[in-house]
């Protein structure tokens, strides 16, 4: 008699939200031990409420989980991991190897973030230092391409999603069928790294919708706006601010701004980089260089640093980042954090958003609630430190630098996945906001022809793996 094989799929988190990806699975094979395997364990960002939904009870017991296999580096995507191991979790944590340089990196920002924010509003911290310890201790490195045989029945493999350095998608093998969590998608084709694969043989899938519902403008024209941006800067005499995450958008941006000076498109301007994980991250990215797109392989045989140029400063220490407002501009600042909800580009604003002759480009997604967002939105007074800041700077925003891809790419690419796929059934659709997911989701169903549904947060789904 034929034997059933199915799995169950729990979304605890990046349902209704962008941030906090978090999903599990159980094997469900009769007569076998349960296993469960988890994707990502993100932290909450943006809103008024992200501090208690990161705080309160995970909705399952951490000690149960058996493995944890991490997509990629971003808070939004690990943030959360050193609370399941203060909380219980003893298990193994696989990701790549690129992502496994970053996240220490990561977590230790996290902690000088945390230290800042908790302390001022009272709270307790997520998790300390012997928490992050504790939780490298746990950590496995795989290369692309590996399969990892996992307990239960389950096989794990990872393949390049292009959204940022190390970043993967986790196919999973269980009974006779693949599930692809695709972590986030990168926007192909990268200014660093190598296109998305499609993954074949796929029965179902979860995937990001950040971008559901809108599309970027064409990426040719980031370079040319930031030129532009650049350009106007000069002529000003101003300054120019770049809120930029510090890992992989920061990058980008220095890897255009060589490209530009060294071309002579724009003349040599002071380009100072505040932001020491900014620059940490960077020295991880130099290691990583010869893993990159062929654009990249053919600019680095006649320039060895990507990443530095004429007129380029790193400031590490706080008295360096003071000292930038001495500097008369021209000059171009580039800092965390990329919503301008923390780091040293809050201290920025509160000091030259006053400024008309002031820039200030926003190169990334800003999340409903934080400061980037009020601004982009049109604010024309905002609250920092404690005070009130009139906005008088420009406000630019060049949207074809965003690491993820944008409606009509993520359509594209799950009708890719459904081509090299047999029997693609249903793709759920999370990590967007419920406006973005929906219209995603509508419009696989619409175009391809494909089941697709938005999980409300914590709901389970029994998973056919049978042949």
């Amino acid at each position: 008699m034929h034997k059933e094989k199915k799995m169950k799929l729990t979304v605890y988190g990046g349902a209704g939200w962008v941030t906090g990806a978090n999903f599990v699975l159980d094997n469900m094979r009769e007569g076998e031990e349960n296993r469960k395997i988890m994707i990502d364990c993100g932290m909450f960002q943006g809103g008024d409420d992200a501090y208690e939904k990161n705080a309160e009870p995970f909705a399952y017991d951490p000690s149960e989980i058996d493995v944890l296999l991490v997509t990629h580096a971003h808070a939004d995507h690990i943030g959360r991991i050193p609370k399941l191991v203060r909380d219980g979790f003893r298990g193994v944590i696989y990701s790549t190897e690129a992502t496994a340089d970053l996240v220490p990196l990561m977590f230790e920002d996290s902690l000088k973030i945390m230290a800042y924010e908790e302390k001022k509003h009272g709270r307790e911290v997520l998790y300390t230092q012997d928490d992050v310890n504790r939780t490298l201790t746990l950590w496995k490195r795989v290369s692309f391409h590996s399969p990892i045989q996992l307990d239960g029945g389950f096989e794990a493999t990872f393949f390049v999603s292009g959204h940022i350095l190390g970043s993967g998608m986790v196919r999973i093998h269980y009974g006779d069928a693949n599930m692809l969590f695709t972590g986030d998608l990168g926007n192909t084709p990268d200014i660093l790294l190598r296109d998305t694969e499609i993954v074949p043989d796929i029965r179902y899938m979860l995937m990001e919708s950040v971008y559901g519902d809108r599309n970027h403008e064409e990426r040719e024209l980031r370079e040319e706006k930031m030129k532009q941006v650049i350009l106007e800067t000069i002529a000003n005499k101003g300054t120019l601010l770049i809120p930029s995450f510090a890992l992989e958008r920061t990058q980008n941006i220095l890897y255009l701004i060589n490209k530009l000076v060294e071309s002579g498109e724009v003349p040599r301007i002071p380009v100072f980089l505040d932001s020491p994980l900014s620059i940490d991250i960077t020295n991880v990215f130099k290691k990583y260089v010869n893993t990159m797109n062929s654009d990249v392989k053919e600019h680095l045989k006649h320039d060895h640093d990507i990443f530095s140029f004429p007129g380029f400063v790193e400031t590490y220490s706080v008295d360096e980042s003071k000292a930038i407002m001495h500097h008369p501009g021209p000059k171009v600042i580039i800092s965390s954090a990329g919503m301008s909800h923390a780091g040293r580009i809050i201290f920025h604003e509160k000091h030259y958003l006053s400024d008309p002759n002031t820039i200030l480009l926003f190169v990334g997604y800003q999340a409903v609630g934080t400061l980037g967002r009020i601004i982009q939105d049109g604010a024309k007074k905002v609250n920092i430190l404690g005070d009130e800041v009139p906005v008088r700077a420009k406000v630019v925003t060049i949207t074809g630098f965003s690491a993820h891809k944008d409606s009509t790419h993520l359509l594209e690419f799950v009708e890719q996945i459904d081509d090299a796929s047999d029997d693609l059934r249903k793709v759920f659709v999370t990590m967007g906001e419920p406006s973005a997911s929906l219209f995603l989701a509508q419009r696989i169903r619409d175009y391809l022809g494909v089941h697709a549904i938005v999980p409300d947060p914590g709901e389970s789904f029994v998973l056919d793996m049978s042949k």
